[in-house]
């Protein structure tokens, strides 16, 4: 955190600098292309629907204007937020060895305490969706899992009170990131 002065006030703010997520040059290139299709397509229709609320009379009661004006900001905001992680980013290789687990790969591991299987893509923190088994390399699972192979026991560790074991089944390495969406903030 690094001191503000905001008038009298000093507010406390993360330096630009401290955000450096770990991204693959497919995570930049997603977001570089979300940023342009904002700018160069959203941004005018916003613009445009915000003057045409505002040309409607009385802004005190005008819920368009507001609606339109809530739209374009939060397009900004979407807009700096994405130029920051780029900017940020720290670039990682999405390659692994072809029987290790690595970034984009699906592995089915085996819960020993459940008695259950399932399956789970390890991607970048930005592309996480652990409701769609789409889940980060930095979670404890998706940690744990990188590097390991086929047939390896692997202790989960969540916290300093519990922990678990998979046994990995089965790696795919065909899944790409394709169809990943670049999650909101």
């Amino acid at each position: 955190m690094v001191p503000v002065k905001l008038g009298n006030a000093t507010q406390h703010c993360e330096k630009e600098t401290d955000m450096n997520d770990e991204l693959t040059a497919s995570d930049i290139a997603k977001m570089e292309a979300e940023i342009e299709d904002r700018k160069l397509n959203q941004r005018p229709k916003l613009i445009e629907a915000v003057k045409e609320a505002r040309a409607q009379g009385d802004l005190s009661e005008n819920f368009e204007y507001y609606a339109a004006k809530r739209e374009k900001n939060r397009n900004e905001s979407r807009i700096k937020y994405l130029e920051k992680m780029v900017r940020t980013a720290k670039v990682v290789s999405d390659d692994s060895a072809d029987d290790e687990v690595g970034l984009n790969n699906a592995v089915t591991v085996y819960f020993e305490e459940d008695d259950e299987e399932e399956t789970y893509k390890i991607v970048t923190t930005i592309r996480e969706d652990s409701l769609k088994g789409i889940i980060s390399k930095e979670s404890p699972l998706g940690s744990a899992l990188m590097g390991h192979k086929v047939g390896d026991r692997v202790k989960i560790t969540v916290n300093a009170d519990y922990s678990y074991y998979v046994e990995i089944r089965a790696i795919d390495k065909s899944m790409g990131d394709e169809d990943d969406r670049i999650r909101g903030f």
